[in-house]
């Protein structure tokens, strides 16, 4: 029996997927903020978490990375409504072995939930098609950028773009003091001594 783990944070449409899952699925967990998920995932293991993109408390992307820290084996489906290629891809990117749309049948979410748990990826074929063009045009890998986690991206890239501590604290739901801890360690990790030189190197890299 494969263990599903559902994030999402609408109430109703949890318990549509909970109700459409049957007999050979066991839904081991539910949750419907960053936080919450992160740590119920942690605790239970489940084989498959399926996750929405768009979260209270950041992104599905996070979910992935607080549990992956862990738990790599743990397999991550996105079931969105979004198709945009920022969700798609920030979500592949953070490891999500597959991504289906929430207009699927609740048939080809079985099988796509059996497919994922036995490690195969799974998108629809558009998506796929998508997903393919992007990644085989991306540039090289920056070393010094994969040095920084997902999180440290998103605050260089707000403080890069001229944010306050507080206007970035806000928009990714989260305290100046985490801020400004994240800022130091971009710092410390780029060799970079203040914020005009972070923008810079931002600016070079075109992450801006």
């Amino acid at each position: 029996m494969i263990r599903v783990f559902i994030v999402d944070d609408h109430d109703l449409f949890r318990v549509g997927v909970r109700s459409g899952l049957g007999p050979d699925i066991d839904v081991v967990g539910e949750a419907s903020e960053v936080g919450p998920a992160v740590e119920l995932i942690n605790e239970r293991v489940p084989d498959v978490v399926l996750l929405d993109v768009h979260l209270p408390g950041g992104g599905g992307r996070f979910v992935i990375e607080g549990v992956h820290r862990k738990h790599p084996q743990v397999a991550f489906l996105a079931l969105s409504a979004s198709d945009a290629a920022a969700d798609v891809v920030g979500v592949v990117r953070a490891g999500a072995a597959g991504y289906v749309t929430k207009n699927i049948s609740p048939a080809e979410l079985r099988e796509a939930i059996e497919r994922v748990a036995g490690g195969e990826p799974v998108f629809s074929p558009r998506l796929a098609g998508f997903l393919l063009d992007t990644f085989s045009d991306l540039p090289p890998a920056d070393p010094e950028l994969d040095r920084l986690s997902e999180r440290e991206r998103e605050v260089l890239q707000l403080i890069a773009r001229g944010y306050t501590y507080r206007e970035a604290a806000a928009e990714l739901y989260i305290s100046i003091k985490t801020i400004e801890s994240h800022v130091s360690s971009v710092l410390r990790k780029l060799q970079l001594s203040n914020r005009n030189e972070l923008t810079r190197w931002a600016v070079e890299r075109k992450l801006i």
